[in-house]
């Protein structure tokens, strides 16, 4: 019986470490970019960019996600445009928190009319749209390589 419930305990830890890998979130790594097309049902490109690697993702719906890696194959960023939201939730990772409470206190029905700003020491995210087409940038600048700029960014309103 003992035997049994090592090998449920070890499938379990099993489980949940690929799903933990399951996705190139932002400050993950590359490896499952084609996982994050397959799973949004998108045609992937990846484009060498000399100091990190663009991966162009057109959805079904016409939508664009981009994810950029760095030499070390970390996603040091994320953009998105189109009509309707691609799940954030597993864009970002952990860095999603900050996205909803982005001044450390609720939003007032004036400043949900704004775009979302998060600047932070290592992050920095832009959200915004209206109905139908929204876009948006995040990325970490500790994983950025050296000499990218905000400017590099891919965006499209």
């Amino acid at each position: 019986m003992a035997g049994f419930r090592r090998i449920g305990i070890f499938a379990t830890t099993t489980a949940i470490a690929i799903s933990g890998a399951a996705h190139a979130e932002l400050g993950g790594t590359s490896e499952s970019v084609n996982v994050d097309s397959a799973r949004m049902g998108a045609r992937l490109a990846s484009t060498p960019m000399g100091k990190y690697t663009q991966h162009d993702m057109t959805r079904a719906n016409g939508g664009l996600v981009h994810e950029l890696t760095n030499s070390e194959g970390q996603v040091f960023a994320v953009a998105w445009s189109g009509p309707g939201k691609p799940d954030l939730r597993v864009l970002l990772g952990r860095y999603f928190s900050a996205l909803q409470n982005p001044g450390g206190i609720g939003r007032t029905m004036h400043s949900l009319r704004r775009p979302v700003q998060v600047e932070q020491p290592d992050l920095r995210i832009q959200a915004g749209g209206h109905m139908g087409w929204f876009h948006g940038v995040a990325y970490v600048p500790s994983l950025a390589p050296p000499g990218f700029s905000v400017n590099d960014l891919p965006r499209e309103h």
